[in-house]
């Protein structure tokens, strides 16, 4: 297959095991966004758009091979209109058990690839082996999970005592759970791939879209996602992969187009964040700055405090 995922090499010959034994990893060495159920063609040699992004190597900051533009205004709104288009007919076409089923599909297809994807995370963030490997496992737990509580969490109903003036007290008040719609994840360099899933699992089952922004540092395991969501069935627009730095994001998030923020970075970024999305009030969730120090001393066992870290 020569579609253009540009994720060739990271996974050897391996290839990636889809149900259909399709393939997303080609020749080309540019990566390309994933909109409307497909990765974007490359730009034309003309083309007037922003200088190419080099990835580099973590563990010696030496240049990869892949490398992307970052995706142009023109195709960010593309992606917001084909997920607000396509985010209509899924909360309302498609049932709660039906969403679950698609995701339980990825965790199978993931669960295929467990080795491909912990090379790639390692070949992005630097992070050994055992780590990124133990990263994927959790990521089809994640799946898996909220499969389940899509096909289990519904609105409540309460009985209420009459007014003076109804005449009755047989009143009944219930909540009803609806979709947001659009969402945008913006995820951090060093977990891609759970990133990507803790934002996305939740939202896609509950009806929403989501246009996710991966780091421009590690942005390869979020692109495999987008395709492998599509294999696993889930319809053009609803999952999508743009590519860039703050600027992208900045413009996903300003967007009027979008119901719900999901970031996770630093605070000061958060903060600016925040600042954008509570111009319109949008729905925001925050994951920020690290919380998880260790403090070794000069007696520790320093091979257990490693593993640990």
């Amino acid at each position: 297959d020569d579609r253009p995922g540009a994720i060739k090499d990271i996974g050897g010959e391996k290839g990636l095991k889809f149900q259909n034994q399709s393939r997303i990893m080609t020749k080309s060495k540019l990566l390309r966004p994933f909109i409307n159920g497909k990765y974007t063609s490359a730009p034309a040699a003309s083309a007037n758009i922003a200088p190419k992004h080099i990835l580099l190597n973590p563990t010696n900051a030496s240049p990869h091979k892949y490398q992307y533009h970052p995706t142009p205004s023109s195709q960010i709104q593309q992606a917001l209109d084909c997920a607000k288009t396509a985010q209509q007919s899924w909360a309302s076409s498609t049932s709660p058990s039906h969403r679950a089923s698609i995701l339980r599909n990825a965790a199978d297809i993931m669960a295929q690839n467990v080795e491909l994807l912990s090379e790639m995370e390692t070949f992005d963030t630097g992070r050994v082996i055992r780590e990124t490997k133990y990263d994927i496992e959790e990521g089809i737990e994640c799946l898996n999970y909220y499969a389940g509580v899509g096909n289990s969490l519904g609105g409540n109903s309460y009985n209420l005592p009459g007014s003076s003036s109804g005449g009755g007290t047989n009143n009944l008040a219930y909540t009803l759970r609806e979709p947001l719609g659009v969402s945008v994840g913006i995820g951090a360099w060093n977990y891609p791939l759970q990133s990507a899933l803790w934002k996305s699992a939740p939202s896609l089952v509950f009806g929403n879209s989501m246009i996710f922004k991966p780091s421009e540092y590690t942005p390869s395991t979020a692109l495999w996602l987008a395709q492998c969501y599509h294999e696993a069935g889930l319809p053009e627009g609803i999952f999508q992969v743009v590519l860039g730095d703050k600027k992208v994001g900045e413009e996903l998030v300003q967007s009027n187009v979008v119901a719900k923020v999901s970031f996770t970075g630093s605070l000061d970024t958060g903060k600016k964040v925040y600042e954008m999305a509570s111009k319109d009030m949008k729905n925001v969730t925050m994951e920020l700055g690290g919380k998880s120090p260790l403090i070794v001393f000069d007696d520790a066992d320093l091979d257990n405090a490693v593993a640990g870290a």
